[in-house]
């Protein structure tokens, strides 16, 4: 038994020799021609962002310094405090308009005091001429038994009381206007301060923001640092502090070299992959590009341009934020015979691909479709479970050359020719 387990080892040692020695010593690699999908396709960073989302900026007529402030991708309820800006001019100008108001009103008092004093003159006097004019009328009762000159100046007196009485009335009548109209102007003047007292309150009360909704919370960047905001940042009107996303419906950003932008179209599919949720498959397609180009960093000249494109479906829908890698089908035939690029090689302005034979390898002519940078589609030339190499044959292994017939060349030619008269007409 050992015997003729040694004899079969030696034959086939005695046939392994003799395959080296009769042919190459090169290993060439081979693919087996199957029908599969051609996929033409670039693959992209992008992140996801939402579509809708609510802003939240600095008051108007504001310019401070964020005190403190929520971290970023807090998840809050409605009116939860966001940030709490410091604006000291604002400060110094409550102060001030409640100083101003304090001051009215301390003078509004006074001048009521003042007003009060004066009317209560005015009334003892009218109330002293109210005498005199009732003394004067008793002594005008023996005015029978006077001399007409004593009668006389009773009359006048008389007459002199009268005209008095009516010049305080007069008087008093006239300065109770006047101390109303004083007032009125005074209390107009503190009710200015009290808008201004209560606007400057209301600023105050708006340097603290306040969630308007219930959601996430993204911080937004300083203008001035490019980063997002922290305490000790200068804010002013209008800048944004944060977003709150509606995370119902999200879209993905990317930012694409400019080779693989001119390659991708409006409306292309777009397959996604999220890093932080492995798993979660999602698709859309583009919906946007931007016309111009922004540099990689400051002064250079390799721009990135800014796609956008949707998220229509989806396992899970992805958080703002998230890292995506976005595959950008270029072009999709279902069906087709795919062979690698690499085994596809040009003979003399026609495609090749070398067939394995049972001995030997056959240089075949081939005519190619629509090509990506890995793989082509093949539409003629090739049968299905052929197998063909990635490398080219040492010549003494090609036993055959096969090519199209005379005619297929001919009408090649004819549309080569046709395709260049209308490149030259355009």
């Amino acid at each position: 038994m050992r015997k003729h387990l040694k004899n079969i080892l030696q034959i086939s040692f005695v046939i392994l020799l003799l395959g080296c020695d009769g042919g190459s010593n090169e290993i060439i690699s081979t693919y087996r021609v199957q029908k599969a999908d051609f996929v033409d396709a670039v693959s992209v960073e992008g992140f996801a962002e939402p579509v809708r989302s609510l802003t939240v900026s600095c008051p108007p007529e504001i310019d401070g310094t964020v005190l403190r402030i929520i971290d970023d991708g807090t998840i809050v309820n409605a009116g939860d405090e966001i940030c709490v800006i410091e604006d000291n001019n604002l400060m110094s100008e409550y102060e001030e308009s409640l100083r101003s108001l304090e001051n009215a009103e301390a003078n509004v008092n006074k001048v009521r005091a003042d007003h009060q004093l004066q009317l209560a003159i005015l009334e003892a006097q009218q109330r002293t001429n109210n005498a005199e004019t009732m003394i004067a009328g008793l002594d005008s009762l023996q005015l029978k038994y006077s001399s007409d000159n004593q009668r006389k100046i009773k009359e006048l007196e008389l007459q002199r009381s009268a005209i008095e009485k009516s010049r305080f009335e007069k008087k008093f009548r006239a300065t109770r206007q006047i101390q109303q109209a004083e007032i009125r102007g005074l209390e107009i003047q503190m009710q200015r301060f009290r808008m201004r007292v209560e606007i400057a309150k209301q600023r105050l009360e708006a340097l603290t923001i306040k969630a308007p909704q219930a959601g996430m919370v993204i911080i937004a960047r300083s203008p001035m640092s490019g980063r997002k905001i922290v305490p000790g940042d200068n804010i002013w009107q209008g800048r944004p502090i944060c977003t709150m996303p509606e995370i119902k419906e999200m879209k993905v950003l990317m930012m694409a070299s400019e080779g693989n932008y001119k390659r991708i179209q409006q409306n292309d599919v777009v397959e996604y992959n999220f890093d932080a949720m492995p798993g979660n498959f999602a698709t859309g397609k583009i919906v946007k590009k931007a016309p111009v180009g922004q540099p990689v960093s400051e002064n250079s000249k390799v721009k990135v341009f800014e796609i956008e494109a949707s998220v229509d479906s989806f396992a899970e829908i992805p958080d703002p934020g998230f890292s995506a890698e976005c595959r950008i089908i270029l072009k999709r035939v279902k069906d087709t015979i795919v062979v690698p690029q690499i085994a596809v090689f040009d003979q003399d302005s026609t495609k090749v691909v070398y067939v394995k034979l049972k001995k030997g390898y056959e240089m075949r002519e081939v005519k190619t479709g629509l090509s990506s940078t890995k793989e082509v589609i093949i539409e003629k030339g090739l049968k299905i479970n052929e197998y063909i190499t990635l490398t080219v044959p040492p010549k003494k292994e090609i036993k055959s050359r096969i090519f199209f017939p005379q005619k297929d060349i001919k009408d090649k030619i004819k549309k080569s020719e046709t395709d260049s008269t209308h490149h030259t007409t355009q």
